[in-house]
Parts: structure tokens; sequence; C-alpha cells
């Protein structure tokens, strides 16, 4: 924004350029960018827009919410306070928009079942910013294959070996049985479910399940 320090500083005639061209905020001056107005205005058009607003700003719950409601990315988040990003209604509205914000949230909120089933409900390969425990835990994992099976990479090597997650994962993503523990690579009717979704998935079965010819004879069909 081409404009002397004293238009930068100027409130209304910042909100008549921004309304025309939001990322000329990035030029206002300090003080704007402490002005609640003129960050809510900004948010409001694009969450992304809070990464300019002050620190004080950037901790204010109406500001978040309005900024992690903005946009689909998940950003926003990043931005905000510590203390609002282990604030669970607004990093819920933050999942519940874009799962990968969960990478931006407070390791406690990583670690909390609501939030993180939320998440791999929109991204389920958001699972892989969950604590080690909730990729372990069988209904967070399942929600999360289902909505992406490539999610069973991330799970724990106890679910790897669940044949409800594995079929579930196969069926979304076929090739997604190449994370399966050895034993379910072995399992006719996972194999079988894979190949029918997609002929490559015999790649990752056993060697025995590779010659075996009801399943040969259904890749072939693919």
């Amino acid at each position: 924004m081409y404009a002397s320090e004293e238009l930068k500083a100027d409130k209304v005639f910042v909100l008549n350029v921004i309304k025309e061209k939001v990322d000329t905020l990035k030029y206002a001056s300090d003080k704007l960018n402490s002005d609640k107005d003129i960050i809510l205005f900004k948010v409001k058009q694009d969450g992304e827009n809070l990464q300019y607003a002050s620190e004080e700003l950037k901790a204010d719950r109406e500001v978040i919410l309005k900024s992690v409601s903005s946009t689909t990315s998940g950003k926003p988040l990043k931005y905000a306070s510590d203390k609002l990003k282990a604030d669970k209604d607004i990093v819920l509205k933050a999942v519940k928009t874009n799962g990968y914000a969960l990478e931006f949230a407070s390791e406690e909120l990583k670690a909390d079942k609501d939030i993180v089933l939320a998440t791999v409900k929109t991204n389920g390969y958001a699972l892989r910013f969950a604590s080690e425990e909730l990729k372990a835990d069988k209904e967070i994992v399942l929600a999360a294959v289902n909505q992406y099976g490539y999610a069973l990479k991330l799970s724990s090597d106890a679910l790897k070996d669940d044949k409800e997650i594995v079929l579930t994962a196969v069926k979304e993503k076929a090739n997604a049985i190449q994370y399966a523990s050895e034993d379910l690579r072995s399992d006719k009717e996972i194999v079988l479910k894979a190949v029918k979704n997609d002929a490559c998935a015999l790649e990752f079965a056993s060697e025995e399940l590779k010659a075996d010819k009801e399943i040969v004879a259904v890749a072939n069909k693919r």
C-alpha cells in the first residue's frame, strides 16, 4: 500500500482500502493492527488475516472464533495465543472446518477424544496429529480409516492387526492393505475385498494368496 505513514494510521482510510483489497492491511500501522474493529472486519473476509493482528487480539476469543469460522484452511488456529489453542470450543470449531487445524491445538487437546474424533471424521489423515494413545483407540481409528483408508498407516500396531479396522480401510482405499499386519495380509476375506476395489492391491498380499486362483481371477477382472 503506497501511502504515507499518516494514512496507514487512519482508521477510516484503511477500512475503505481493505474493503477493496484485504491483503493491504499488512501495511497498516501497528496501532490499527491492534484495532479490534479493523481486525474483525479483516478476519471476517479471510480468517488467515489473523496473522497480521496484534498479540493482544490473537488472544481475543471473539476474534479467534470469527477467524476459524471464516476460512476452510485450518490455519487461523496457528496464530492464536497458546491459551486459545487450548480452548476446546475454539479448537472443535476449527477442526470441524478443517481437520489439519489439529496440528496447532494444544497437546492436551490432541489427546482429547471428542476433539480428535471430530477431526478424523472430516480428515482421516489428520490422525497423525493425535496423541499416541488415541492412535490406538479403535473408535478413533475406525472413523479415520472410514474417511481416508490410508490413515491405517498412522494407527497402532495392534489396530493394524484388527480385522474390522483393516476391512474398513481397504474398502475406502484398497492399497491401504499395505499397512495391515502380516497376518491380515494373509487373510483371504481382506485380500478379496481389496482386489475387488483395485487389482493392484494384490501386490501387498501374502505370497500364498498371490497364488490363490480365486483371488487372482478377481484381480484379472479389474
